[in-house]
């Protein structure tokens, strides 16, 4: 339902930018697609909260946006309900053709630890939350902020959050060495 309504509220938000800026009659309606990508990356950027200079994967953004709202659910994996390292796993086969382990703490095994202030888009972020163990996992997508599966659902949330901020442990980054054993290219990185 909030997909809906802020599709519909962008619909007529480009509809009146639209008739406000077109002065010449039977102008084509048609965008190029270097436009319709910054309208694109535009809109998720402010759905997400993170500024149009940190959004430079489009796939990682189209990714999150498509499961926002899906239910948690412990053990799931599908969009009837999916936990934070699901929810991990299968955005970084699909958005960076990696198969990365199933559990936080295995992924963790599968990192470089990265400070807080050196965060990349795509970079793992891990939290223990309640625990002596890392127990919960997102994905750093710039300006601060991380999608995740939360108890909540999927969304994005900030870093600076006073919980967030709490339980958070260390970011990551995926190893080289695990990327060349995955498969992993250069040029697979470039999406």
């Amino acid at each position: 339902m909030k997909k809906l309504v802020l599709g519909i509220a962008l619909f007529f938000s480009v509809l009146a930018t639209q008739a406000q800026t077109k002065t010449v009659p039977n102008q084509p309606v048609d965008k190029a697609p270097d436009e319709q990508e910054s309208l694109a990356k535009d809109y998720l950027s402010q759905i997400m909260g993170v500024a149009l200079s940190a959004t430079s994967n489009m796939k990682l953004f189209h990714f999150v946006y498509d499961w926002i709202g899906t239910p948690y659910r412990f053990g799931g994996s599908s969009k009837k309900g999916i936990d934070c390292s699901a929810f991990t796993k299968q955005l970084y086969s699909q958005v960076f053709n990696l198969d990365i382990k199933r559990s936080s703490r295995d992924i963790f095994s599968m990192v470089s630890p990265v400070s807080k202030d050196e965060l990349k888009e795509g970079d793992l972020v891990f939290f223990k939350i309640h625990s002596r163990s890392i127990s919960h996992i997102g994905i750093y997508l710039g300006d601060g902020r991380f999608a995740h599966a939360s108890s909540e659902g999927v969304k994005v949330s900030s870093l600076d959050d006073a919980y967030y901020s709490r339980y958070f442990y260390k970011g990551g980054r995926v190893l080289s060495a695990f990327k060349e054993e995955l498969g992993f290219t250069e040029s697979t990185d470039k999406n």
